[in-house]
C-alpha cells in the first residue's frame, strides 16, 4: 500500500514538473532577444533615404510588438546604404512572424562574433621582391582599406600622415568624435573613424599618452581599449617607422603592406566579442564611404557555423563585392582539424596563417650545460651565472590532488613548499588550462620559472613579462626529463629571450590556423591563401599591463601578437596594393591574382609544410603563401561575376525569391536541373570536387575561363601535377590570346578510377614563359 502511495505521488510530481518545464520553456521563447532581420538588396537606381526607411522599419515592429511593449518598439542598427534591414529585441515568435513576410529574405539571432586573435613584410620582400622600388612606382593610386575591428589608437606613429596627398574626393566617410576622440585625431592617413552603440568594455584601463594617465570604463569613441584593432590596421597599411621594437626585440623598421593607403575604421568590437548586427551595419557603412577594401578579422565559432544568408559577415561581403569592394576575412584559429576553416563564402578571401623566418628564442641552459632552445617572449632577469632547482609538476602535487592535475600547473594543484625557489615543469594534456593560467599558478607557487612542454603550440611564443618562461616541444621535453632523472639535483636556468632571424624553414602553416575542407560546402576550396600570422611586430595601445610589462619599463607602442586576425590585414594590404596599380580590376580579379601566384615552397625552396614538419596541402594553406609584387603582374585572370555567385546560391539550395531579393533583381531565375555539385563549375581560382564517387564512373568534368591581363599575342601551355591514380586532362592544352583582355575557356576532366579513397590533391599551371598561373586542386573520391 505504501509502495503504490509513493508511485502514485511520483507520477505526480512528474506531472508537475513536466507542467513547470513547459511554462518556463513557453516563458524562455518569449524573452526578447536581439535578432537581424535581412531584407536584401537596397536597389540600384540611388540609396533610399536613410529616415523614411527607418520609419517603415519601425511601422513593421509596431505591426508585430504588443502595444503594451511600445518600449521595444526601437531599432539597434537599421542597414540602408546597400542593402536593407534593421535588428531589434525580438521575441522568437516575433522573429517567426517576420521572418515570413515576403519582403525579408532572414532572420537570425543577433551573435557574439570572435576576434581571430615587422619582419612580416620584410620576409615577404625577400621572397617576392614587395619592396623594390618599381614596385612602389607602379602603386601610386589612393586605395582606402577598411578595417572592422576593435578601433584605433591614432597617436601610433603607425598613423603619421606625413608625406601624404589630400584625402580622395571620392571619400565620403567621417571621424565620430567620442569623450576620448575628437576629429583632429583623423589626419591624411587615418581618413575615418566611427563607432558603434553598444560596445562596452568591462575592464578600466591606464594609458599613458601625450595627455597624461586617465582610466575609463567604456568605449564610446572609436578609440581601441583592446589593441586588436590598431595591430591590424597597421599592420595593413601603417606608415614607415623607424626603431621600432617591442622592448628592444623585433628591432627594425615597422611598416604596412599598402603604407601609401588611406586607413578607414569600424569599431565594432570590445572585450565580449562583436555584436553581428554592428558588423553588419560596419559593412553597410563602409561601403558608403567610399572603402576599396575591407579586412575583418573575426568570425563565427567553426562549431556553429551559419548559412551564408544568416552570417552578417557573408551578408555584408556580397553586397560589397556587387560594389566592387573586395573584402578579406581570417579563417579562424581552430586548427589543425579538418573542416574548422570559417568565413567560406566564395565572394570572400579568406586568409589561413603562415610562419615567418623569426624565432623569439628562450634558451633554457640545464644544470649539466645542455642548452635546450625554447620559445617565448620573456623579460626576466636570469643570467647564466645562476641556476635553480628544477621540479616536475606531478612531483609538486599537494595534499589530495591528482598528479594530472598538477602536471598541467591546475590552479590549486601546487603545493607552495615544494616549488618555492625552484622552476617548475608542467606539460599541456588539458586544453582547458592555457598558458596565462599555468604561468599565473607558477608565479603564485612562489617558481622562479616554468617550463612548459607543449608540442601543439611550441611555435607559438607566450608573453610571460618579466616572469621566466619557456615553451618547448615533446622531444626537447624528454630531453629534460631524462637530464633530471641523472642527477640528484637537477639545475636550470631559463635566460630572456632573443630574437633570431632567417630561421628555416619558413614559412610554415601554423598550427593554430583553422583548416579545410569548409564545412558548408566543400565544393569551394577554402581557406584561399596563406599570410604571415605568428610573431607579428604591429602597432599597440600603449597601455600599461602587469602581466606583460617588464619592471621599470613603460609601456609599448608596439605589440607582438599571432592568429589569423593577424594574416587577415597582411592579405588586406598585399590587395590594397595589387589595387592600387590595377585600379580598374574587379575583387575577383584581384583574388585571383594573388592566388594564381601564391608560392608553395618555403625558404629552402622545398615544400611548404605544416608545424609538424608534414608537407602542407590545400586545405591546410589555400593555393599558398601571397607574393604580392608576381601579383602585380599575373598574366591571366580568373574573373567571377556577380551572376556566378547567384548561381552558386541555386546550387546551394536557396530559392529564386530570395536571390531576387538578395540582387534586387526581379527578373532573376535559378537554371533547370540543380545540384550541388555544380558548385565546382563556379569560376574560381581554385577547384574543389566534393565526391568523385567511383560508383558512377569516377569522372567529372568542369570549366574555367580566364582573361589575359599581360601582353598581346601569347600562347599558354599547360603543365599538370596530380597524385599518382588520378588522371587529369585539359582540353584545350593551349590557350592563345591576340590581345590584352581577351578571354578564353578550358575544361578540366578529372579521372579517379585508379586513385586511392579520400583528397587528392594537385594544381594545373599555364605558362607563356613569363608568367605562370598555378591553380590549385581538392579532389574527394569515394
Amino acid at each position: 500500500m505504501v509502495h503504490k502511495l509513493s508511485s502514485k505521488m511520483d507520477q505526480l510530481l512528474q506531472f508537475h514538473l513536466l507542467i513547470i518545464a513547459s511554462l518556463l520553456v513557453h516563458v524562455t521563447s518569449e524573452i526578447p532577444e536581439a535578432y537581424v532581420v535581412y531584407m536584401g538588396s537596397a536597389g540600384t537606381e540611388g540609396a533610399p533615404n536613410p529616415a523614411d526607411m527607418e520609419a517603415e522599419q519601425l511601422k513593421m515592429l509596431s505591426s508585430i510588438i504588443p502595444s503594451e511593449e511600445k518600449e521595444r518598439i526601437n531599432l539597434i542598427q537599421s542597414y540602408s546604404h546597400a542593402f536593407k534591414g534593421f535588428s531589434a529585441k525580438l521575441t522568437k515568435k516575433e522573429a517567426n512572424i517576420l521572418s515570413k513576410q515576403d519582403e525579408v529574405v532572414s532572420v537570425f539571432r543577433d551573435r557574439i562574433l570572435q576576434l581571430h586573435t615587422t619582419r612580416s613584410w620584410d620576409f615577404l620582400e625577400t621572397e617576392s621582391g614587395l619592396g623594390s622600388e618599381r614596385a612602389h612606382r607602379r602603386a601610386t593610386n589612393d586605395v582606402i582599406i577598411g578595417i572592422i575591428d576593435t578601433g584605433i589608437w591614432p597617436e601610433s606613429p603607425s598613423f603619421d600622415d606625413k608625406g601624404m596627398t589630400a584625402i580622395p574626393s571620392r571619400w565620403k566617410g567621417t571621424c565620430i568624435e567620442g569623450f576620448d576622440f575628437k576629429r583632429s585625431n583623423c589626419n591624411r592617413k587615418l581618413i575615418g573613424a566611427r563607432y558603434y552603440s553598444g560596445q562596452l568594455d568591462s575592464i578600466p584601463f591606464s594609458s599613458s599618452s601625450s595627455n597624461g594617465t586617465h582610466s575609463i570604463a567604456f568605449t564610446g569613441s572609436p578609440r581601441d581599449t583592446i589593441g586588436h584593432g590598431t595591430h591590424t590596421a597597421s599592420t595593413a597599411a601603417g606608415s614607415t617607422v623607424v626603431n621600432a621594437s617591442y622592448y628592444g626585440l623585433a628591432q627594425g623598421v615597422a611598416k604596412g603592406g599598402a603604407a601609401l593607403s588611406r586607413l578607414a575604421i569600424y569599431k565594432t568590437c570590445s572585450l565580449g566579442g562583436c555584436a553581428s548586427s554592428a558588423v553588419l551595419k560596419a559593412i553597410d557603412d563602409a561601403i558608403s564611404d567610399g572603402v576599396d577594401i575591407i579586412s575583418v578579422s573575426l568570425g563565427m565559432s567553426s562549431v556553429f557555423q551559419s548559412d551564408f544568408l544568416s552570417d552578417p559577415i557573408a551578408i555584408g561581403a556580397f553586397h560589397a563585392n556587387q560594389k566592387g569592394i573586395l573584402v578579406v576575412c581570417s579563417g579562424g584559429n581552430d586548427g589543425p582539424d579538418p573542416f574548422t576553416v570559417v568565413n567560406t563564402a566564395p565572394w570572400v578571401l579568406t586568409v589561413a596563417a603562415s610562419s615567418i623566418d623569426r624565432r623569439f628564442q628562450s634558451a633554457i641552459i640545464l644544470g649539466n650545460a645542455e642548452v635546450i632552445e625554447g620559445v617565448a617572449i620573456n623579460f626576466s632577469n636570469h643570467t647564466r651565472l645562476e641556476s635553480y632547482p628544477l621540479i616536475f609538476g606531478a612531483d609538486a602535487a599537494g595534499d589530495f590532488t591528482p598528479v594530472s592535475e598538477a602536471s598541467n600547473c591546475y590552479p590549486g594543484s601546487l603545493d607552495t613548499k615544494k616549488t618555492a625557489g625552484k622552476i617548475i615543469i608542467c606539460v599541456d594534456s588539458d586544453p582547458s588550462v592555457t598558458r596565462r593560467v599555468k604561468k599565473l599558478v607558477a608565479e603564485d607557487a612562489g617558481a622562479k620559472g616554468l617550463i612548459l612542454i607543449d608540442e601543439a603550440e611550441k611555435g607559438i611564443p607566450f608573453d610571460s613579462g618579466s616572469f621566466a618562461f619557456s615553451e618547448i616541444g615533446n622531444e626537447a621535453g624528454a630531453q629534460i626529463l631524462e637530464y633530471m632523472k641523472s642527477t640528484k639535483f637537477p639545475t636550470a636556468i631559463i635566460l630572456p629571450t632573443i630574437n633570431v632571424d632567417q630561421i628555416t624553414p619558413a614559412p610554415v602553416v601554423a598550427y593554430f590556423s583553422s583548416r579545410g575542407p569548409g564545412g558548408l560546402t566543400e565544393s569551394i576550396l577554402k581557406p584561399d591563401v596563406m599570410a604571415p600570422g605568428v610573431s607579428i611586430l604591429a602597432a599597440a595601445m600603449p597601455i600599461a599591463n602587469r602581466e606583460t610589462t617588464p619592471e621599470g619599463k613603460k609601456p609599448s607602442s608596439f605589440a607582438i601578437k599571432s592568429g589569423t586576425s593577424m594574416a587577415c590585414p597582411h592579405v588586406a594590404g598585399a590587395a590594397a596594393f595589387v589595387r592600387s596599380a590595377h585600379p580598374r580590376w574587379s575583387p575577383s580579379m584581384i583574388r585571383s591574382a594573388l592566388m594564381t601566384t601564391a608560392k608553395t615552397t618555403n625558404n629552402l625552396r622545398k615544400t611548404l609544410t605544416t608545424s609538424s614538419g608534414a608537407n602542407a596541402n590545400y586545405h591546410d594553406m589555400g593555393a599558398g603563401e601571397i607574393s604580392p609584387l608576381s601579383a602585380l603582374s599575373p598574366g591571366l585572370v580568373f574573373d567571377t561575376k556577380t551572376e556566378d555567385y547567384l548561381y552558386f546560391l541555386c546550387y546551394y539550395g536557396y530559392k529564386n525569391e530570395v536571390i531576387r531579393s538578395l540582387v534586387g533583381n526581379r527578373k532573376f531565375n535559378c537554371p533547370p536541373n540543380l545540384s550541388t555539385d555544380l558548385i565546382s563549375e563556379l569560376n574560381y581560382p581554385s577547384i574543389s570536387i566534393a565526391t568523385l564517387d567511383k560508383a558512377f564512373g569516377g569522372v567529372r568534368t568542369v570549366q574555367r575561363s580566364v582573361i589575359n591581363v599581360g601582353p598581346a599575342n601569347c600562347t599558354y601551355v599547360v603543365q599538370v601535377d596530380a597524385p599518382r591514380g588520378l588522371s587529369v586532362n585539359i582540353w584545350p592544352e593551349k590557350l592563345f590570346f591576340e590581345r590584352r583582355g581577351m578571354k578564353a575557356s578550358y575544361q578540366v576532366t578529372f579521372d579517379g578510377k585508379n586513385a586511392g579513397k579520400g583528397y587528392c590533391f594537385g594544381s594545373l599551371t599555364w605558362s607563356d614563359g613569363a608568367h605562370l598561373v598555378r591553380t590549385v586542386f581538392a579532389i574527394n573520391v569515394i
